[in-house]
Parts: structure tokens; C-alpha cells; sequence
């Protein structure tokens, strides 16, 4: 392992007793989060579990709910439901954006085709054309919405 990998959030590279002195616990609480499959470090070629940054992160946040009185299960189920509050929290704050930026698409289309209208109506009646960053040039009669004939109404 490189000194440059050791940056590297994911490179497990602290041995449990290492981990437990860095969060200020007993290698047995990290051992307890890898019995209950809570947080898995990879485990070297003689066995031993290696912790990642990333790990030790996760392990810190369980410790804080333990700490307050959750069990670990708990705590870790809440850690979970955080994770994924956040997750959907910043999808969600996308969607936002992404429907702004077509709202804001849709009405400068709907500018640019009116004022295209407005230039037809006004001219000397030739065919306007509005262009869109999106295409060529298409007649603005294309752009108008057809309805279908109505069917003739019967008088009794």
C-alpha cells in the first residue's frame, strides 16, 4: 500500500486496536459492530480486520446513539435511516433544480414563440419562423397544437 492510498477514505489500513485508540473505545465495541454486521472491515491475510477511515466515521456516529442510550442495533438502524434521509433529501433538492431549470426553459420558449406570433400578426402576413437553440427553423403554424373535428351535433 502506497503513502498516497493511506488519503483514501476506503483503503483499510488500521488494525482494531489502532481504530479502538483513534475513537477512544475498546477493541471489543468494534469487534461487537462487526459480529452484528453493522460495520464489516476487509480482513488482512492473516484475518485480522483492517478499518477503514470511512469505517471509523460510521463506528463514531453509532458510538454517539450507544452513548445516549440506544442500543447498538438501534443505533445503527438509526445511522441507516439518516444515510438514506440524506440521500433522498439531496435527490430530491436535484428533482428541484432540474424542474426549475425546465420551467424556466418552457417559458422562454413560450416567449420566444410569441413573440414570433406577434411578429406574423404584425407583419406584411408572410410565414414567421421561430428559431430554437434546440432545432431549425420551423414554421410557426407546426408549432400550434391541432384539435381533432368535433362530431356533428344532432337536433331532434
Amino acid at each position: 500500500m502506497g503513502a498516497e492510498s493511506l488519503d483514501d477514505e476506503d483503503t483499510p489500513a488500521l488494525t482494531t486496536g489502532q481504530a479502538a485508540e483513534f475513537l477512544g473505545v475498546r477493541p471489543a465495541f468494534l469487534r461487537s459492530l462487526d459480529a452484528g454486521r453493522m460495520v464489516r472491515p476487509e480482513r488482512s491475510a492473516g484475518g485480522h480486520r483492517r478499518w477503514t477511515r470511512r469505517q471509523l466515521a460510521l463506528a463514531a456516529r453509532i458510538r454517539e446513539l450507544f452513548d445516549e442510550g440506544l442500543t447498538l442495533t438501534a443505533a445503527a438502524m438509526v445511522v441507516t435511516l439518516q444515510d438514506e434521509v440524506a440521500l433522498v433529501t439531496r435527490e430530491r433538492d436535484q428533482a428541484h433544480d432540474e424542474l426549475d431549470r425546465a420551467r424556466r426553459e418552457l417559458a422562454r420558449v413560450r416567449h420566444e414563440l410569441a413573440a414570433a406570433r406577434n411578429g406574423s400578426t404584425a407583419g406584411s402576413g408572410s410565414s414567421a419562423r421561430v428559431h430554437s437553440a434546440c432545432g431549425p427553423e420551423v414554421p410557426t403554424t407546426a408549432l400550434r397544437p391541432s384539435l381533432p373535428a368535433l362530431p356533428p351535433q344532432r337536433t331532434s
